[in-house]
């Protein structure tokens, strides 16, 4: 398909001559991808809006509560904070972005009157500027006017560096924003960036309001009273919040769309673990709606046996992948451990974290842990299938890892644990009390023994390994330990915000809150190198390639290893319609959420 030719594809879709699916499925036919398609839709100003989605209540309210389980239970509620995606999910209750993802890569507007595009002027050709138009009418939930001042707040208050915000990479690359009217803005890019759309839209990018936040930016940050009593512009008001434990919210009488949302009241009851909260949605129907079903895929059929309910799946980006640190977690400096200033006493050598690589069965653990619900891979980037790499493998041998490290000069000890210039390979393996990951640590810990490497295994409860709690050393960002295993979530189609997590300046330290997303410490020039050009590519073509020079770059230090491309897999209480994307929360289209039957 010719220029000439799309453009006359796209301008059907806008003129109403063809349904979006129709020209979704026309791009597919031609190489390109599903989110891909809706990239292009979106650049050219043809957006779905949030009310466009199936919902057949006629009025707001009636729908009695809403009842969500998130066995990995939130801690706090300030998106700028929301180390872990149950956090972030959380946030998104009460707080919105500009625009969200939809299941096909649409970009779909939120608090945005439109979504930007060439088309209607409002992104500039050369990519040096963005224009947003704001949804008019919005308010935060005290009553306050939703405007620019509170868009334009967030990016500075997430890149003043002693705000230490998880977000700061989303905005870093904004060089100002223009003030147009007091619902429009001008973001100004300081170079050409093809990623017009990743500050204030999807999951990590949920705003907050200036009038409440505007006395606690920078060092003052994590005191202020709202991080815990959430005032946004969502469907639901903030009731109660005991952290750890239950979140409630109540139906927002003035929300900014009509007849939203369903259901009078909401709760999102944090605790307990995955295999309950599947059992409560799918076979009792106790409850709505079961986030993140990390289950083995056995039980859950037999749950869904029960007839309450059925596992949701929904691809995306998500991956299982395990990190081997590469900072000493044992030696202090300057009051932190796995400072940057240090290197891993054993794990610095390369045939270690290769032998390692190769005791990983992931055929297996995908076959008998997680079924659907997980696909081996060597990949840190998965989908869109446009990026991903042919170019890597994975291979569990046994013989091979022993070969290796017998090459590397590491000898078995009597006790059968190899140790080289007086070090031993004795590591300690952490990850979330989850019995898919306990059973998946157990296979590792075993193919380990059998090359002379000895794990000894640790697990966390979730809701302290996933927090952001900077005083607490067994969070996964501190990573005080030698490895770790744990699942990435992806919250864009255009995985630019995804790899940032390997670049050097977002490495996790005491300095940033242990907020960076380099959470390995790993560091490469090459790596930035390559990251650095790919902010500034405008070519598709040229993007793809990079995407997949990055992602080899990154797997082939063996610092990090692939292990499961995971979708998203939900419990859903029969009836109960979501909207669902593997690009963006999960609790995103929330206000639109309803119940058949």
């Amino acid at each position: 398909m010719n220029e000439q030719d799309l453009r006359g594809e796209i301008a059907a879709v806008k003129e109403g001559r063809l349904s979006r699916r129709d020209f979704v499925q026309r791009m597919l036919a031609v190489g390109l991808t599903a989110p891909m398609a809706g990239m292009m839709l979106a650049h050219s100003g043809v957006a779905m809006a949030a009310q466009d989605f199936p919902y057949k209540p006629t009025k707001a309210g009636g729908g009695g509560p809403l009842k969500l389980l998130f066995w990995q239970a939130p801690t706090l509620l300030n998106p700028h904070f929301a180390i872990g995606t149950k956090d972030q999910e959380a946030a998104r209750a009460f707080y919105e972005p500009l625009a969200g993802w939809d299941a096909e890569g649409n970009l779909v507007p939120v608090l945005a009157a439109e979504i930007p595009s060439m088309a209607n002027g409002t992104v500039a050709a050369d990519g040096t500027f963005v224009i947003w138009k704001l949804k008019q009418g919005v308010t935060w939930h005290d009553g306050h006017p939703f405007t620019a001042d509170d868009v334009i707040f967030n990016w500075q208050y997430a890149t003043d560096p002693e705000t230490s915000a998880v977000t700061s990479g989303d905005y870093k690359h904004i060089k100002a924003i223009e003030k147009i009217d007091d619902h429009t803005i001008r973001v100004v890019f300081a170079q050409p960036t093809p990623l017009w759309m990743t500050g204030f839209v999807g999951g990590g990018s949920a705003l907050i309001p200036k009038h409440l936040f505007g006395d606690y930016i920078g060092a003052k940050s994590r005191e202020a009273p709202n991080n815990l009593k959430p005032v946004g512009t969502g469907a639901y008001l903030f009731v109660d919040f005991k952290p750890g434990d239950v979140l409630l919210g109540k139906l927002n009488p003035n929300y900014h769309v009509p007849n939203r949302p369903y259901f009078d009241t909401l709760e999102i009851k944090g605790g307990g673990d995955a295999v309950s909260a599947a059992r409560a949605v799918l076979q009792t129907g106790e409850y709505d709606y079961a986030w993140n079903l990390q289950v083995e895929d056995e039980i859950l059929l037999k749950l869904e046996s029960g007839g309450a309910g059925q596992v949701e799946i929904v691809p995306g980006g998500n991956f299982e992948f395990i990190l081997l640190n590469a900072t000493d977690p044992w030696t202090e400096v300057d009051g932190e451990r796995s400072s940057i200033q240090t290197k891993h006493p054993v794990l610095s050598d390369p045939a270690v974290r290769a032998a390692i690589n190769m005791l990983i069965d992931r055929a297996s653990v995908q076959k008998y842990v997680y079924g659907r619900g997980g696909i081996a891979t060597a990949n840190c980037i998965n989908n869109p299938a446009r990026y991903r790499s042919p170019n890597t493998s994975f291979e569990f041998s046994i013989a091979k890892a022993n070969e290796l490290l017998d090459g590397a000069g590491w000898k078995k000890g009597a006790s059968g644990i190899r140790e080289k210039d007086g070090k031993q390979l004795k590591l300690v393996f952490q990850t979330s009390i989850n019995a898919p990951r306990q059973k998946n640590q157990a296979i590792i810990k075993q193919a380990c023994q059998k090359a002379g490497i000895e794990l000894e295994l640790k697990s966390i409860v979730g809701s302290v390994f996933f927090s952001s709690d900077t005083a607490n050393p067994d969070t996964y960002a501190h990573f005080y330990c030698d490895m770790e295993m744990y699942q990435w979530f992806t919250l864009s189609p255009e995985p630019q915000n995804f790899m940032n997590q390997y670049v050097s300046w977002e490495v996790a330290s005491k300095a940033n809150k242990w907020q960076g997303r380099n959470i390995s410490r790993w560091q490469s020039k090459d790596y930035d190198d390559l990251y650095r050009e790919l902010t500034r590519e405008i070519d598709p073509v040229k993007r793809a390639a990079l995407y997949i020079r990055l992602n080899d770059t990154v797997c082939a230090g063996h610092h990090v290893l692939p292990q499961l491309s995971r979708p998203r897999m939900s419990g859903l209480r029969k009836g109960l319609q979501t909207h669902s994307s593997g690009w963006d929360n999960d609790l995103w289209q929330l206000p639109n959420w309803y119940r058949e039957g």
